[in-house]
């Protein structure tokens, strides 16, 4: 008897060890096709530079005053080499977030029972279609006022005139459209936090007013400070929050322990 437990013993062990190494195996899948999407979505970028900065540059065309031809400059030797290489990057970086979430998933799917299967799935959904409202919104809503508001004339002395960094622009709308579609996937946390029950629904209720406070000061600081500016900003963030409440108050999700 003894011989055969430390038999059974030892075959589990064997099990546990080829688990392991399949997991560790797959993940490196994982990892390296993820970086091969990185690097060919750059290479990709890089070769369509001309139209991603085109898109990038559009905003600052409405810009009053400016010369439309020669709308931004360059301070240094290597800006726009520097430039291009970092948009590409960014860009191929976005664009194989797909590819990174996909092969994320097929690893952790095994794991996961049914229940937990579709709640992912209705997340991945959910959040995509996020991504896409908060880029439109971002672009052609929010972007626009806060640059007519930032190169307002008002702001500066009749014999000063404006001469924008085209690297610092450009990266800085980059990153404004990352800031806003990421901002957008809040509801999806805050969902998952309640379905694993680290945050209960009462608690974010009642934290209702203070976000919607710090929405607007949030607001404020990316928008003019007219009220009717900083609602267009505020409004949807703060429906998405108390949406993701009624959501949960659906499928009875952040109730605690019971």
């Amino acid at each position: 008897m003894p011989d055969e437990k430390e038999k059974l013993s030892r075959e589990e062990e064997q099990l546990l060890q080829l688990s392991v190494r399949q997991h560790l195996r797959e993940l490196r899948s994982v990892i390296l096709i993820s970086a091969a999407a990185l690097a060919l979505f750059s290479i990709v970028s890089f070769y369509f530079f001309d139209p991603i900065v085109n898109f990038l540059y559009a905003p600052f065309l409405a810009i009053e005053g400016l010369n439309t031809e020669d709308t931004l400059f360059v301070n240094f030797l290597f800006e726009g080499f520097l430039t291009k290489l970092k948009v590409s990057i960014l860009s191929g970086f976005t664009l194989s977030i797909p590819v990174m979430l996909f092969m994320i998933v097929r690893f952790v799917l095994p794991a996961l029972r049914k229940k937990e299967k579709r709640v992912l799935f209705l997340a991945i959904f959910t959040g995509t279609l996020l991504v896409g409202v908060g880029f439109y919104y971002g672009y052609y809503t929010i972007l626009p006022l806060t640059i007519k508001f930032f190169t307002n004339r008002g702001f500066l002395p009749e014999n000063v005139g404006l001469m924008l960094n085209y690297q610092r622009n450009i990266l800085y709308i980059f990153r404004f459209i990352l800031i806003i579609m990421v901002s957008f996937q809040f509801p999806i946390l805050l969902e998952a936090l309640m379905i694993l029950n680290v945050l209960e629904r009462k608690t974010l209720f009642k934290a209702s007013r203070f976000v919607i406070v710090l929405v607007f000061i949030l607001a404020a600081f990316i928008t003019p400070p007219d009220f009717i500016s900083q609602c267009i900003i505020a409004a949807p963030l703060i429906l998405l929050y108390f949406l993701a409440i009624f959501v949960a108050k659906i499928f009875r999700f952040g109730e605690g322990e019971r």
